[in-house]
């Protein structure tokens, strides 16, 4: 897609008119954008050389081909693995590539119509972008203006919260410029502040249960930790006690329990709650593909 004026267009329809942002569970998305599925690197080649043609440009002063506008190439990435009960478990993550236009000085491009109404519209959107990366990396920022243009309203996802971002500067030798190229690496430098989390996006029961298990393992070692490193896990009729014995040097007995039937019973609740959600979602995917 790029963003033109302020308005969000898809590349890869020319007959599309414009576009709108809409809001969901799974964070910000363009309403009715062309989407493909892709099995290898050349299709994806294809579909992005497709889209990248038919791109704003224009001529100005500095620059013969100059892009009027900005372009977000989106992939999102799907991949289900087995576990050892044949169950499969999703992981979904999303890039966003993104070709911002560069920032304007009307004295040196001599836009005047047309290029001088996109090069307003161009700044006014990186200046928001600004804002925005300098709210993430201020501290004592309590709002994040992402919805003060739609460029930083559609890279939300890719900015704050459970993302990686990296940027990466275009910078021109010459001294003309040099002005530019400063305020380019400032606006870099505030991005490499940026601090987020990244998790891994997958379904919420299966990452309950890994919790769990890591929380089982935590205990185990604390046991371990205070019985001296002398852990004897027993099972069948002590309902999975943990216990620690006397040490050589005459400590006294660590006895700890450790229920591992109500663990049980948890991750039985848990995986009928999957079941119960996989029912339901498959019913939905037969009525929306009738």
């Amino acid at each position: 897609m790029e963003i033109y004026n302020e308005e969000i267009r898809d590349l890869l329809n020319k007959k599309s008119p414009k576009l709108d942002l809409r809001d969901k569970d799974t964070g910000v998305y363009v309403k009715d954008l062309s989407t493909f599925v892709v099995k290898k690197p050349d299709d994806m080649l294809r579909v992005f050389t497709e889209g990248n043609v038919n791109r704003h440009v224009g001529m100005t002063k500095m620059n013969e081909h100059s892009s009027r506008s900005h372009s977000v190439f989106t992939i999102t990435v799907e991949s289900s693995e087995m576990d050892d009960q044949g169950e499969s478990h999703i992981k979904v993550g999303k890039l966003n590539i993104v070709d911002l236009a560069g920032s304007e000085r009307q004295s040196k491009t001599g836009a005047t119509g047309d290029r001088l109404k996109e090069a307003t519209k161009i700044n006014l959107s990186l200046s928001t972008l600004c804002h925005v990366i300098s709210s993430l990396t201020d501290p004592k920022c309590t709002y994040i203006p992402y919805r003060d243009s739609k460029l930083t309203r559609i890279l939300q996802d890719s900015l704050g919260g459970n993302t990686k971002t990296v940027m990466i500067s275009n910078l021109g030798p010459a001294d003309y410029n040099v002005e530019e190229t400063l305020s380019t690496l400032r606006y870099a430098s505030r991005a490499k502040h940026i601090q987020n989390k990244p998790r891994i996006n997958e379904d919420p029961k299966d990452a309950m249960i890994r919790e769990f298990h890591d929380e089982i393992t935590r205990l185990r070692e604390q046991l371990a930790a205070l019985s001296g490193g002398k852990l004897n896990v027993a099972s069948g009729a002590a309902g999975g006690m943990a216990m620690a014995g006397v040490g050589d040097d005459g400590a006294p007995n660590v006895i700890m329990a450790v229920d591992e039937e109500k663990m049980a019973q948890m991750q039985d609740a848990l995986e009928k709650d999957k079941k119960a959600i996989r029912k339901q979602f498959e019913k939905e995917r037969q009525k929306i593909e009738a």
